[in-house]
């Protein structure tokens, strides 16, 4: 096929698709799907050979949050049953990061619901960090904690922070379709002050929320440009007692085509298998391990994901290794650019950027919900073709399998032992 061929050929030299092409990749047929998977599979052994880096949610702050995230099961208004707590002391998220690690994570994603931190917030986070680090020697921690104010990002980094987290979530044509108390331009503004500060940039997109192929592609090309060292790729979970709980808009083959079309376009970047893997790729989950590098170990922020030695069973069933804390996750021109703050002429900065050297300054970004929760609002309309037969519905009835969504009630903020 000579797509791929060309596809495979352009990601191996970190030369980006065009838009049409990753348009193109979104549009093959079931009968191809093997051959797409395996093509951006050759990409990605590229630049991370079959290591999957390991990564924990601690969810330090669950519930009452006043915005209005459509897919956010935590937004003000949310009658989805989810947990609800406030701030977990230090030595309690430290204690949920240590299962995490004793689990293989290499990294420990601190989460809270909300708008932004305030500066006491901040002061909460960065103990939680200090503690974290004084028990874990080696691990990464990367905050979300929604939109940062000036100074945040810096008192972060200064505090152990690795990585900040701020997703894109879905094109900027329709993100007034899903937000309303934030905008685009904040999220992109918030992801610039963590670049700023020296933090390793995460931030991805949901897929499932009723975008077109147009805007998964506009979100992912706007990533690029971003330039993010991670991209989370989440798959709504459609929480009943959300407006989102009939979007039902995803098929195990049409999840695997989404990934391969963000490892095309971000070739060596750490692409992460986020919320909703378990809902929607279901029994294909090793094939996504082709495409990604990096997956979340156990629970997510609101729902439950399968038991953590499921996940190390799938990967080693699959071929594949489990990255060790000494191994550096992303490729050395990558991670020498990030140590240094700049990319170089011979080896720019950039998801597989060849269009910029220096510095960059790209923006983006995530707030509430980031990597793996949802829940409420009006959806984004879906594409042409889809509205009548949602393509998620697998029951013979065609009724959506809400049986796999499962609400979190065990790990951080209760009694019971996480999962992982």
């Amino acid at each position: 096929m000579d797509l791929l061929n060309t596809l495979v050929d352009k990601g191996l030299r970190r030369e980006l698709p065009t838009r049409e092409e990753a348009l193109a990749v979104l549009a093959t047929s079931d009968d191809e799907l093997l051959d797409v998977v395996a093509a951006a599979g050759k990409v990605r052994r590229q630049w991370f050979g079959r290591r999957v880096k390991l990564n924990y949610l601690v969810n330090l702050k669950s519930g009452l949050c006043p915005e209005d995230c459509s897919y956010c099961s935590q937004r003000l208004g949310s009658k989805a049953g989810i947990l609800k707590y406030t701030w977990l002391k230090p030595e309690e998220a430290s204690k949920a990061a240590a299962a995490g690690v004793a689990g293989g994570a290499k990294r420990v994603c601190l989460v809270a619901s909300g708008r932004g931190p305030t500066d006491r917030d901040v002061d909460r986070v960065t103990k939680t960090i200090e503690a974290i680090k004084e028990e874990n020697e080696g691990i990464e921690v990367c905050a979300c904690l929604g939109l940062l104010s000036d100074g945040q990002a810096d008192r972060l980094r200064t505090a152990g922070a690795d990585a900040y987290n701020h997703n894109l979530n879905t094109s900027e044509e329709t993100y007034g379709a899903i937000t309303t108390t934030h905008t685009y331009a904040d999220r992109v503004e918030t992801v610039q002050q963590a670049q700023a500060a020296g933090l390793s940039a995460c931030s991805g997109l949901i897929a499932g929320m009723g975008e077109s192929d147009k805007d998964l592609v506009d979100v992912v090309f706007a990533l690029r440009d971003l330039d993010p060292d991670s991209v989370p790729v989440n798959f709504l979970i459609p929480f009943e007692g959300t407006p989102l709980a009939k979007e039902w808009n995803l098929t195990p083959q049409r999840c695997l085509r989404i990934l391969a079309m963000v490892r095309f376009v971000c070739p060596d970047v750490e692409v992460r298998l986020a919320g909703g893997r378990e809902v929607h790729l279901r029994s294909m989950q090793p094939l996504a391990l082709h495409l990604v590098n990096s997956i979340f170990l156990g629970d997510y922020l609101t729902s439950e994901g399968q038991a953590g030695q499921a996940d190390l069973d799938m990967i080693t069933d699959a071929g594949f290794e489990v990255e060790g804390a000494g191994t550096t996750t992303l490729p050395r021109h990558r991670a020498d650019a990030l140590a240094g703050g700049c990319g170089t002429a011979a080896e720019p900065a950039g998801c597989g950027t060849q269009e910029s050297a220096g510095c960059s300054s790209h923006g983006g970004g995530g707030g509430c919900g980031p990597c793996g929760g949802h829940g409420e609002q009006e959806p984004v309309a879906v594409a042409d073709g889809d509205a009548d037969v949602p393509a998620g519905r697998t029951e013979a009835n065609g009724a959506p399998r809400t049986d796999l969504v499962a609400v979190r009630r065990r790990g951080a903020g209760t009694d019971l032992a996480p999962n992982a």
